[in-house]
């Protein structure tokens, strides 16, 4: 396997800010003789939605590692734009420390202002939440907390890996709305990793499949954001059929992915 390019270097040393957030030409990453992709080109313009979707094991993951510059690839060319932010499943968020100094977490020190870290928490309604502790906070409380901390950096490229999946129905539902009018605000970039095809839809405006090492669907959503539209229907069943979901267990997928869980709704 070639050795890293310069790419994987700019991704862990903080690549200048590009027209683009994301540049990729011919990625390439793998583990050993396993190969997860290949030859990916991708681009995400300043202000985009796009979500990532692909079975476990796929590369999903790794491919936003390197973006986040966590990772390096094994070939591949293109610019990354900084600063960058991420949101993850857990919000790991620092117990020991308010929930206004988890906020400021990454910022420069100088730059640590607790007015600052209150306007964050204000616009994920949160403020009167400043002095409270994590451990105090509900799931999706301590998501929004990890929101906060991620946007106040005014990243060029905000990445989202599976924010919601702990969540109940409920809370998922208003993380996602959260998310996609914050980002409408500020307008970073942002690339979303998903197994579920409804958030895909319902969150972004380019949604692409990656598989057999490769990215197998770029496709724009547009008026199928709406699932109750004819167009939803359609891209559902075609991104479902991508990821090699049988037409019997088409239906049932959609279904189950915005069917409440058995989970109670906790606070949002």
């Amino acid at each position: 396997m070639n050795a890293p390019s310069a790419l994987a270097h700019a991704c862990a040393d903080e690549a200048p800010p590009a027209v683009d957030p994301v540049v990729l030409r011919g990625a390439t990453k793998g583990f050993g003789p396993r190969i997860l992709f290949e030859g990916v080109d991708l681009r995400i313009r300043r202000g985009e939605f796009v979500a990532l979707l692909g079975a476990s094991g796929s590369g999903k993951t790794t491919l936003l590692r390197i973006l986040l510059g966590l990772d390096t690839l094994d070939a591949g060319a293109g610019a990354v734009a900084a600063p960058r932010s991420a949101v993850f499943q857990e919000p790991r968020l620092v117990p020991s420390q308010t929930v206004w100094r988890n906020v400021l977490m990454g910022l420069p020190w100088r730059a640590q202002r607790r007015r600052r870290a209150l306007g964050a928490l204000e616009e994920v309604g949160l403020g009167a939440h400043a002095d409270a502790w994590p451990v105090t906070l509900s799931g999706g409380e301590a998501q929004r907390v990890a929101l906060a901390r991620a946007l106040i950096l005014e990243p060029a490229l905000l990445l989202l890996d599976e924010p919601f999946a702990a969540l109940d129905a409920l809370t998922r539902l208003r993380m996602q709305d959260l998310v996609r009018r914050l980002c409408a605000r500020y307008r970073p970039g942002t690339l979303i990793v998903t197994h579920d095809v409804d958030e895909a839809v319902r969150l972004a405006d380019r949604v692409l499949v990656l598989r057999d090492r490769r990215l197998t669907l770029d496709v724009a959503v547009g008026a199928a954001q709406d699932p109750a539209s004819a167009a939803g229907a359609r891209l559902r069943a075609r991104l479902l059929a991508e990821l090699g979901v049988a037409p019997d267990d088409a239906g049932i997928a959609a279904r189950g992915s915005t069917a409440p869980r058995a989970a109670v709704a906790g606070r949002a």
